[in-house]
């Protein structure tokens, strides 16, 4: 197979061909299964459709099968096929994978093979699978066989052991859980060929575009339940500060049980116990930090806040140690003191949706959650987008609202009715809000079962469908009563299947009969095409990966129409400081953009929330002081599409690499230095290894020549020998006057250098070399690139090296710029201050004399580079180059733990630091 292009056909994009001579080298190989990522609007049916067509001219197989996960993907592969005239067979996973619900078990009790548990109309495809012969087996968007039907996936490729496999998918394998990722490496062998979005922005075949927020309140009827919600909670998060409360106090117990869950195993000192329990009860071990940093629970010993710590505890952390204290204490207590502190507890956990039993706490619904979510307050913001979006665009706005449901599908519980409306969050509450203002009067809705808009809207779809189906359109009328009683929406009544009607809807769209189209996230996502798509609202509450890549990518298709098209994807989240569950919605955001990248107002192409704002954190939503100002500067950027379009520097190089980059904050002046070269030395401190002596200028030449010349001047009659004599002495104590004076300023001068605080750059070419010299990364301090921005924030990466490298670097710059807490080794950094000091001193310093140090600060060797007294020798030699220290010392050692028991705590450079992960 030859990868090619046949005239009258567009030609390949560049992600097309590198995917095709990718899939030609692994049929060559020998490969019989391939797994290719590429993102939505990248092409991935034409790289089906052309390794198709070529299998088939080379004989290799006979038959193409193409599953898909619905009807909308399986007609495109349909019609694209009859375009080029191949002949291909096109399910739907669910044709295959429709299971009958009574043979799980055969006739002697045991558990049935997926393939044996199919209804009867999916074996027999599965058995016209088996007897087609050679085969091309085309599995699109394969992510979903690995979410709902690996096994059954398992099964059947087992029975197909010499059909071709073709996997195709949007989602990176980044993101797969470590058993999707698993099963796919089982079944494919790993990845053949991966692209990554950036990249295919970068080629200029997606368009560039901004993941912006907008971020709500509650409303003030919803805040009103949310305040009464809180207080009970309030309550017992206060009563458990307290001693009295309990016979055994809730911090003396946790105290007590981190001791001994850390002292348990094999493992011996700090380090290693409190890894071991990190390891083990990663969420106890992240409470617990984040209690201490509360300033309630002392530093476990071994134990290294990181930026997930350094927040107040969350509710979930509550219920995790509270849920403790009561199943191993309170429940077996007598003690009346305990069976008040119990109720206290049952009574307040349902707050949080949580619920106290028998055998411990036991997560229910949560009902914040869900007024989070259905907030109405969403609903004005969609408003409010729009606005923004028509202010932007005007008459190119194309704006697609996506909500989770068309109506309410399940009524709301006893507690929040009254808070919320029955509607709340659906299509058609987000449709009603639209039609009422101007922004979005022209908005239309379409769901599996429903188009409605405005009347004007209706009757010009009506219009457009008559100009391709005189005969459908004669059939349709717009509603008479308005579907809520005084609303402005009504419904267009008439035949009706989805397949039939999103086309018309689509086109109506693309050419501008709505520029606002409302509808289901089932209906409009995966699978939907409309390339003219400027923007997106999202409302739903879906937080897979992969429904959020395939959400997004409804809006990054390229418009030929407009080659400049900018899109602009917006998450609405509400959010609320006053309740310890008030950060639900912002979590579900977290976990949306979790692997997905995107560029920052800064240019920076960065993973997770960071590229919709820098300063977004994943661990905690910003309060609710910052909301006005937050959407203040998603307005700004919303409007500002060309600067979009160039943060993204479509037709740069690129390297498609991810990596992770250490952001670093100083808390105050003065902390950190703004050096970029190794420590300039020439000031030689007592403790310090020797440093190359600074030159010296060359003596008497000048002076001598000075005592010739005014001899000559004076003239014979005068004792030469004499006048020599008299000048030499004057010139030479003038000379070393002035050599004296030069020397001290020279010294002060190299004691003002060295009384700089060291800069990030010189701390992180430490690091970098060091992991270098220790072989655990593939280049040093050379591949650094760090950069300040306008703030003053660094942002320090290693260049060139996988991205499993990039994090160990990243990792150890961290704790390199962090506190000393426990490190197994320190390094020391003598100080010298800038003070006034004897000339004789100065002199010294500029001769390269030792010099007594002023002070001595330790730094801690980060842990990959502490494990072996040769990484932390290593790290000590790094140190002292570009920082100025010594040798690095045991903290296990007499000495060592002197240091430690007097340095613990102290935090150096005091810089606040984050890691995000970055594409290069």
């Amino acid at each position: 197979m030859a990868v090619g292009q046949q005239a009258g056909r567009p030609p390949l994009r560049t992600h097309q061909r590198l995917a095709l001579t990718a899939l030609e080298q692994a049929w060559a190989s020998g490969r019989r299964r391939a797994w290719t990522v590429l993102p939505p609007g990248a092409g991935k049916t034409r790289v089906g459709l052309e390794t198709a067509e070529a299998l088939l001219a080379s004989g290799e197989v006979e038959r193409v099968v193409v599953l898909g996960p619905n009807t909308a993907i399986v007609g495109q592969w349909e019609a694209q096929a009859a375009a080029l005239d191949l002949a291909l067979t096109a399910w739907t996973y669910q044709a295959v994978a429709l299971f009958d619900p009574d043979a799980e078990v055969d006739e002697q009790g045991e558990e049935q093979s997926q393939v044996a548990r199919l209804h009867e109309n999916g074996r027999a495809r599965v058995e016209e699978l088996r007897a087609a012969g050679p085969l091309l087996l085309v599995l699109d968007e394969c992510h979903h066989l690995l979410e709902v039907w690996g096994r059954l996936l398992a099964e059947l490729l087992a029975d197909l052991p010499d059909a071709r496999v073709l996997g195709l998918t949007a989602t990176p394998p980044a993101a797969l859980t470590r058993e999707q990722a698993e099963l796919v490496d089982t079944l494919f062998g790993g990845t053949v060929f991966e692209a990554s979005i950036p990249a295919v922005v970068r080629e200029g075949d997606l368009a560039p575009f901004a993941e912006l927020v907008w971020l709500v309140p509650p409303t003030p009827h919803e805040a009103a339940w949310v305040d009464s919600s809180a207080e009970r909670f309030a309550e017992l998060v206060a009563a458990l500060a307290d001693p009295s409360f309990g016979s055994v106090p809730f911090l003396e117990w946790l105290d007590r049980r981190l001791v001994e869950r850390s002292a348990s195993g094999a493992a011996t000192g700090a380090d290693a116990s409190w890894a071991r329990l990190a390891a083990a009860e990663p969420g106890l071990a992240d409470a617990a930090l984040r209690l201490h940093h509360a300033g309630m629970l002392t530093l476990p010993p071994g134990a290294r806040p990181t930026e997930e710590h350094r927040r107040d505890p969350s509710a979930d952390d509550w219920v995790l140690l509270v849920g403790d204290w009561a199943t191993g204490h309170l429940l077996r207590s007598e003690d009346p003191a305990d069976a008040a502190a119990l109720e206290g507890v049952r009574r307040a956990l349902p707050a949080v949706g949580h619920v106290l039993t028998r055998n411990g706490v036991r997560r229910g619904r949560s009902p914040i959650d869900r007024v989070l979510a259905r907030s109405e307050a969403k609903t004005h913001a969609a408003v409010e987008i729009a606005r923004v979006e028509q202010q932007a665009l005007g008459e190119r706005r194309r704006l697609l609202v996506l909500c989770d449901h068309e109506s309410a599908t399940a009524t709301l519980p006893v507690d929040l009715r009254g808070v919320l409306s029955e509607q709340a969050g659906s299509a058609h509450a987000v449709l009603a809000a639209l039609v009422s203002d101007p922004a979005g009067s022209d908005a239309l809705l379409v769901t599996g079962s429903t188009v409605a808009g405005g009347v004007p809207t209706l009757e010009g779809l009506v219009a457009h469908v008559a100009t391709t189906d005189a005969g459908l359109a004669a059939s349709l009328r717009v509603s008479p009563e308005p579907t809520v009683p005084g609303g402005a929406v009504h419904r267009l009544e008439g035949p009706w299947t989805s397949r039939r009607w999103v086309p018309h809807v689509t086109r109506f769209l693309e050419q501008g009969g709505t520029t606002v189209l409302v509808g289901t996230r089932g209906l409009l996502g995966e699978g939907w095409d409309a390339r003219s798509v400027s923007g997106l609202v999202d409302l739903t509450s879906v937080t897979t990966t992969t429904a959020v890549v395939q959400t997004r990518g409804r809006a990054l298709r390229t418009d030929p129409t407009h080659p400049d098209k900018v899109a602009v994807n917006w998450s609405v989240v509400c959010v609320s400081d006053r309740h310890p569950q008030g950060d639900r919605d912002w979590l579900r955001l977290v976990r949306k953009h979790a692997g997905f990248f995107g560029v920052d107002a800064d240019g920076e192409v960065v993973d997770g929330v960071g590229h919709i704002d820098p300063a977004f954190s994943p661990y905690a939503a910003p309060p609710d002081s910052e909301v006005d100002a937050v959407n203040a500067r998603m307005v700004l950027r919303a409007e500002d599409r060309a600067g979009i379009r160039e943060r993204w520097r479509v037709g740069e190089p690129y390297a498609d690499r991810p990596g992770r980059t250490v952001r670093v904050r100083p808390r105050r002046a003065g902390t950190v230095g703004t050096l970029a070269t190794p420590v300039p030395v020439a000031v030689r401190l007592a403790g310090l290894e020797p440093r190359p002596p600074v030159p010296q200028a060359t003596p008497g030449g000048p002076v001598l020549g000075g005592g010739a010349l005014l001899a000559g001047v004076l003239g014979p009659g005068l004792d030469l020998p004499v006048v020599a004599l008299v000048v030499l002495t004057v010139a030479l104590v003038a000379a070393l006057l002035l050599r004296r004076t030069t020397l001290a300023g020279r010294g002060r001068a190299l004691v003002a250098a060295a009384a700089v605080p060291p800069s990030v750059e010189q701390v992180a070419g430490a690091v970098a070399d060091a992991l270098h010299d220790c072989g655990l990364v593939g280049a040093g301090a050379a591949a650094l690139a760090v950069e300040v921005d306008a703030s003053g924030e660094y942002r320090c990466r290693l260049a060139g090296v996988p991205e499993p490298e990039s994090e160990v670097f990243a990792r150890a710059l961290d704790e390199a710029l962090g506190p000393v807490l426990s490190p197994r080794y320190v390094v020391p950094r003598h100080l010298l201050l800038d003070r006034p000091r004897p000339t004789s001193e100065l002199v010294a310093a500029a001769r390269g004399r030792l010099l007594e140090p002023d002070g001595t600060v330790w730094h801690p060797v980060p842990t990959v580079l502490g494990v072996r007294a040769e990484r932390a020798a290593a790290y000590a030699r790094a140190f002292d180059h570009w920082v100025g220290g010594g040798e690095a010392l045991y903290t296990g050692s007499p000495e060592g733990a002197g240091v430690l028991a007097a340095q613990r705590g102290s935090d150096p450079f005091d810089v606040a630091t984050v890691m995000r992960r970055h594409w290069t």
